[in-house]
């Protein structure tokens, strides 16, 4: 086992959680397992693979800012409950 029961129990204490015995010993099987994972994964051939954090390339995607008519403030607020001036008007809820 790569990882034993005592330091689950540590990690657990440091993220100050609680675990039941039953929880502990399946975390620490889970945990085993994912090492052993991680272990093999060493095991391949990575000479000449430049690491990547995304399998694609990312970009990012800009357009142009254009201005266009907007709604005036009378079409904005045509379905408001509340209005003062040209703002919504609402309930005041914090005293």
């Amino acid at each position: 086992m790569k990882i034993t029961i005592g330091e689950v129990e540590h990690v657990a204490k440091l993220a100050r959680l609680e675990f039941s015995p039953g929880e502990t010993e399946l975390f620490t099987s889970q945990m085993d397992a994912i090492l052993s994972y991680v272990d093999k994964l060493n095991e391949l051939d990575t000479t000449g693979v430049e690491p990547t954090s995304h399998v694609l390339p990312i970009k990012n995607v800009f357009k142009e800012d254009v201005v266009l008519p907007s709604l005036t403030p009378d079409e904005a607020l045509a379905n408001a409950p509340g209005r003062s001036g040209d703002f919504y008007s609402v309930p005041k809820i914090i005293e």
